[in-house]
């Protein structure tokens, strides 16, 4: 029982770390950009923006993979639709009560948590296939992984595009400590096009920390947790098992595809 329970927790741990680093919904996977793009005009809209998803994706996952066996297949999206929809006028009414100011800053993007492709993907492809406790590991780790992403685009927008992070004067008061020249904001970073560029370096940053990690003998493939077992038409060129016949062994995208043919 012992060992029953250690595995379950590996997997669960796999699950969650899964969505932080290997499968992150913003450099991996480039899922939600509109908010990604839109709200991360300083670190602190990031960060709430992240922290609201996560809590409506861990709450619409537990649901969901509850309801999974009630929900009938034909259905399923507007079911998903709707209990999503739930939590975030939950979350929304919370943060206009509590956090007015982020609201504020929010505004539209919080209502359009809703139709997020994070949110839908992994209740699609996982929740609605996988027991409770999983699909809550992989909430948590999707959104984390979300968070972390937005935070960061935030921080360096808010950086180089006012000179401060979280509010806080930083190149301004280091500068202070050496000279008296003081810091002039760039101001295309708290634009659009900035949120493009910063996205941009960070995905490149990731994709080669990643490469440096593989060049070690470090594992950073993707477990796809949301793999639907269909090879030949799969679009994920990053697979570690991309290449393998319907029966599990190493082949061609071609075999897979004959074989698909075969079986129908």
């Amino acid at each position: 029982m012992s060992d029953i329970n250690n595995e379950a927790k590996q997997g669960s741990m796999e699950v969650f770390f899964n969505g932080l680093v290997k499968e992150n919904p913003t450099f991996v996977l480039a899922l939600g950009m509109c908010p990604t793009l839109a709200v991360t005009t300083s670190a602190v809209n990031g960060l709430g923006m992240g922290l609201t998803t996560t809590a409506v994706l861990v709450l619409s996952n537990a649901i969901i993979s509850l309801l999974r066996h009630i929900i009938p297949n034909r259905v399923r999206i507007p079911a998903f639709i709707v209990i999503v929809a739930s939590f975030v006028t939950m979350v929304e009414l919370l943060l206009e009560g509590f956090i007015p100011s982020l609201y504020s800053a929010l505004g539209l993007y919080i209502p359009l948590i809703v139709v997020n492709c994070i949110i839908l993907g992994r209740a699609e492809s996982f929740a609605s296939k996988n027991p409770v406790i999983p699909s809550i590991f992989d909430g948590l780790g999707m959104g984390l992984g979300f968070t972390v992403a937005l935070t960061a685009i935030g921080a360096v927008r808010e950086l180089l595009g006012a000179g401060e992070l979280f509010g806080i004067p930083v190149i301004n008061n280091v500068l202070g400590m050496f000279t008296t020249v003081e810091y002039v904001p760039i101001s295309i970073f708290v634009l659009a096009p900035g949120a493009f560029f910063v996205l941009a370096a960070l995905t490149a940053l990731q994709n080669r920390v990643k490469r440096k990690m593989q060049e070690k003998g470090q594992n950073v493939d993707k477990i796809q947790s949301g793999c639907s077992s269909d090879c030949a038409g799969c679009s994920d060129s990053g697979c570690a098992h991309r290449f393998v016949d319907v029966d599990g062994a190493p082949g061609s995208v071609a075999d897979a595809k004959a074989n698909q043919k075969k079986e129908g």
